[in-house]
């Protein structure tokens, strides 16, 4: 009995370790690749070219595979016109034997020697199996050639402290145009920006934005480099496409320069100010000085300053020694002219001078004309030095009086009569030209005789008056270049009331002292005024009123 059930309990067991051995097989045959998957696409590319992955996949088992789900995912930064970089399908069922394709088309954006990886993923459950499965692959291309031109115009050799220009030209032979793009630089340690053409995003990055086939452009910075002779200094500078919040790096450009001794040392000053900030109608008197700091004396130099800058009265221009040129604007002096040029000894130190006027104003046309600057070149020999100085706006407050007006309307005696009150409207125009201004405000004084009578036109504009010093003040806040010469002129009304007593008779009094506007200018960070006349009751701005009714009686 006991023989006959150990029997039995074996060949159970024998069953039961065959059933799961089965399964186990069964299971394990769809783990060895009964799914094919593959990437078919160029293991090379060029940047921006467009390319075709071909995802191919074919049921190499006995069995049905179903529910099949499908990923594909693009290269990280691809250009793909109207999908998302992670593209997901349902596939359905996949019999055996049956084999399909499936295709994408991109353009990668990336730099040269850069790999970019596709990956696929199928994931599905065989017939009669509850269990999912996946299969999974991917490629792999390299950017091999980007058809982008970018680099540095940089000198192999700077002196300390000087001044230089130096350039960042691009050009794209990219059959596909690139959007989205920026440069950005990083500056060696001693160098100071001064401005670029275009402007810079802060000091070191410019938006290009659309660059199509066969466009391109330049980069011009100015700047200041210091540092020890013999030192090299290495210039930096990114190009690329800003993607999903991401800077994507296309092309790159690295060159050094060498610090040199300077053997010829040029400095300037306008009006004895080595850094002197100019304004409209200014007189300046120009000294260029220029030194050897060379061991040898320099023999037979010639010194040429040429001027840059809308501002400058050429036909003011003097000079005793130097020979104006007006085609380019350019200022010459020679061995001939000044004999610190003829024979520059060693430590030895010149100078050469001239005179010329800033016009009282230029005009403009919009924003662009924003932020004046005067400039001077000057080559001496083989050395250049450029010299920038930048130019106040110009700021204008009218003050006008009238007794006939449309805002108001004024009453009383005209002409004026003792101890009788007449009313007049005061009207303050402003005019801000070049730059952009802070704390823009406006202060007069009234005379005791005149007393506000609270007309004010707009009624919001902030218009105060210290009944002790009886000074009346506008504060007009922040103030944009071109308010009043571009568009509508800023402009606030009072009105004031006059009441001559005895001792006026006979005269024509004074109703508010001279207007003076101050502000603060933000391009040359100084602060600019301008002043009006006295404002009494000949009135002239009003051409209702005549002599006679400007006297008290």
């Amino acid at each position: 009995m006991i023989f006959r059930r150990l029997i039995i309990f074996l060949i159970f067991s024998g069953i039961l370790l065959a059933l799961t051995g089965f399964w186990y097989y069964q299971k394990n045959i769809f783990t060895k690749g009964v799914l094919k998957l593959e990437i078919l696409a160029p293991d090379e590319v060029e940047l921006a070219e467009e390319i075709e992955y071909i995802v191919k996949y074919k049921n190499i088992g006995n069995a049905r595979l179903e529910e099949a789900r499908f990923i594909f995912e693009f290269p990280k930064h691809s250009l793909v016109e109207g999908e998302k970089l992670r593209i997901e399908k349902t596939l359905g069922d996949i019999y055996p034997g049956e084999e399909k394709i499936i295709s994408f088309k991109t353009r990668l954006l990336g730099k040269e020697g850069e790999t970019k990886t596709a990956k696929s993923w199928l994931s599905y459950r065989p017939q009669n199996i509850k269990a999912r499965y996946e299969s999974a692959t991917t490629h792999t291309a390299v950017i091999t050639f980007v058809p982008i031109t970018f680099g540095f115009d940089l000198p192999s050799k700077i002196e300390t402290g000087k001044e230089f220009r130096f350039r960042l030209n691009y050009f794209s032979n990219t059959n596909f145009p690139l959007s989205n793009l920026r440069v950005k630089i990083e500056y060696p340690p001693g160098f100071s920006f001064l401005e670029s053409r275009p402007q810079a995003l802060g000091e070191n990055e410019w938006e290009i934005g659309l660059l199509n086939k066969l466009d391109g452009g330049r980069i011009e910075i100015l700047g200041e480099i210091s540092g020890e002779f013999k030192e090299e200094k290495i210039f930096r500078a990114n190009f690329g496409s800003w993607q999903e919040g991401e800077f994507v790096l296309l092309k790159e450009a690295i060159k050094g320069i060498e610090i040199i001794r300077p053997f010829l040392l040029i400095s300037q000053q306008i009006n004895g100010n080595p850094q002197y900030v100019a304004s409209p109608g200014d007189f300046l008197h120009y000294e260029i000085f220029f030194k050897n700091l060379g061991e040898e004396p320099q023999l037979d130099l010639f010194l040429v300053a040429r001027l840059e800058g809308e501002a400058f009265d050429f036909q003011s221009l003097k000079s005793d020694r130097g020979r104006f040129e007006f085609g380019d604007n350019s200022l010459i002096w020679d061995s001939r002219d000044v004999p610190h040029l003829q024979f520059l000894d060693s430590g030895e130190e010149g100078k050469v001078e001239f005179w010329i006027e800033l016009k009282k104003e230029w005009q403009i046309s919009g924003s662009e004309d924003k932020n004046p600057v005067i400039r001077n070149k000057v080559v001496l020999s083989q050395a250049r030095k450029e010299f920038l100085t930048k130019v106040n706006s110009k700021l204008v407050i009218l003050q006008k009086g009238y007794f006939e007006d449309e805002i108001f309307g004024n009453s009383g005696p005209l002409p004026p009569e003792v101890d009788q009150t007449t009313t007049y409207t005061i009207l303050w125009q402003v005019k801000n030209f070049y730059n952009n201004l802070r704390n823009v405000k406006v202060k007069a004084v009234l005379l005791s005789w005149v007393q506000l009578t609270g007309e004010i036109f707009p009624k919001k504009s902030k218009l105060t008056f210290d009944s002790q010093s009886r000074e009346i003040i506008w504060e007009i806040g922040d103030l944009e270049m071109g308010k009043g010469v571009l568009n509508e002129v800023l402009t606030i009304a009072f009105q004031i009331a006059l009441t001559p007593s005895l001792s006026q008779k006979g005269q024509t009094p004074t109703l508010v002292g001279p207007a003076t506007i101050t502000a603060q200018d933000l391009w040359t960070e100084t602060e600019i005024e301008a002043t009006t006349k006295v404002l009494d009751t000949t009135l002239p701005d009003d051409p209702t009123v005549t002599e006679q009714q400007s006297v008290v009686q």
